[in-house]
């Protein structure tokens, strides 16, 4: 453990979320995302999914005054850069062919496997009622960050999908921004899924239609689960259906396992979205997404599928998704990393953004020019995908829907 002061503030480390157990809940609220829980972090130790072994050693950090929680933050020293989502492969190769500096170990804060923006910093309630402010604990993390790249003599510290106020901050404070490119759904005030389609040109309209019409005729039922629904027989099928998709793709990894799913569902299951492919008559299972659910926004993780059905996974992790949060009043459906077909499908262009601080002045210099061109092609590019989008301004208003 280390122990160092920042001013009035303690910065520690933890070689477990275990030890923070008796505090977390007062870093986390109702509009915290479902992957920053306490159950989701655990669940990862305890089944194996993480730790030393994986390459994700658990090294969560936490400030203290006196014997009062300011802030937490999850932290891992990584031995690889998989399952992170921001790549970084070509400047660990830079850093050790070119440099001759070794790359790795390196400081991750993130949720593992987990591309989608959340809070890093997680503010305790008590900080937030004696009025910290919000920059000093900023500036507290990347003063702790900086202490903990020199005690372990590791290579950089990585902060990954963070707000973009946090980026902001932690630009200011000495930090590289990074860009990423997603694509979400965002709820204009829909009332129905007839609505949403009503954004569509006439012939994308009909398009689409005939997409959610096909599972019927190919015998299947769609339906969305959460809680006490999703029993352990469906987990079963879950891991399934991850398992397939991982072994399918050469670049696929299997970072989770069964008891990982079964323990989450178990203990959070209201925050654990189920949408499920079955069978008409037996309700056998041939597919389905495994999604989080926040409290406005919906998360799409995992899909996968025993079948291969024509437009199956449009309805099974798109068109599900989005109808649920038009009925459960959901403001975003982020369905995960990557996929320019999203477009056509409704979902929008959104940045992501991750900081970076690179030990070595050399290696640093040479990111941070690749940065700036990096984050100039990707604001490029996504101008470029709002100008061509099939959705119609509502209400005739030229201007971007919120």
């Amino acid at each position: 453990m280390v122990s160092e002061d920042s001013g009035a503030i303690e910065l520690r480390t933890h070689a477990s979320i275990r030890e923070l157990e008796q505090h977390w809940s007062s870093l986390v609220t109702q509009e915290t995302p479902p992957f920053l829980s306490y159950a989701w972090l655990r669940a990862l130790e305890t089944t194996g999914c993480v730790g030393a072994e994986c390459g994700w050693l658990p090294l969560f950090l936490s400030w203290w005054r006196g014997p009062d929680l300011l802030a937490a933050a999850p932290a891992y020293v990584k031995g690889h850069s998989m399952g992170e989502f921001v790549f970084d492969q070509s400047w660990a190769d830079f850093s050790e062919r070119r440099l001759g500096v070794p790359y790795y170990p390196k400081l991750v804060v993130a949720v593992p496997f987990t591309p989608a923006t959340g809070p890093r910093l997680l503010v305790s309630s008590a900080a937030i009622r004696s009025g910290v402010p919000a920059l000093d604990m900023e500036a507290a993390f990347a003063d702790g960050l900086a202490r903990v790249l020199e005690h372990f003599e590791l290579s950089g510290a990585h902060v990954l999908f963070v707000p973009e106020s946090s980026a902001a901050a932690m630009t200011d404070l000495g930090f590289d921004q990074r860009y990423g490119v997603q694509f979400h759904w965002r709820n204009a005030g829909y009332g129905s899924f007839e609505d949403f389609l009503e954004r569509f040109p006439s012939k994308k309209r009909t398009q689409l239609r005939r997409e959610r019409k096909e599972i019927e005729r190919q015998g299947l039922d769609i339906e969305a689960l959460t809680g006490s629904d999703i029993t352990s027989e469906l987990c079963d099928h879950v891991f399934t259906f991850y398992k397939n998709t991982v072994e399918r793709f050469y670049w696929g990894r299997q970072y989770l396992n069964r008891e990982f799913f079964e323990e989450v569902v178990s203990t959070m299951p209201e925050q654990i979205h189920l949408v499920l492919a079955r069978r008409q008559g037996t309700r056998e299972p041939v597919a389905g997404a495994f999604n989080l659910l926040g409290k406005r926004t919906l998360y799409g993780r995992y899909w996968g599928a025993r079948e291969e059905h024509r437009f199956l996974h449009f309805n099974v992790c798109f068109y599900a998704g989005i109808a649920e949060s038009i009925a459960r009043g959901l403001s975003v459906f982020e369905p995960g990393a990557g996929g320019e077909h999203k477009l056509a499908r409704g979902f929008e262009p959104a940045l992501t953004r991750s900081v970076h601080r690179l030990q070595n002045p050399e290696l640093a210099k040479a990111v941070g020019e690749y940065l700036v061109r990096e984050r100039h092609a990707i604001g490029a590019e996504i101008e470029e995908a709002e100008r061509n989008s099939l959705l119609r301004p509502i209400g005739g208003d030229a201007q971007r829907c919120p």
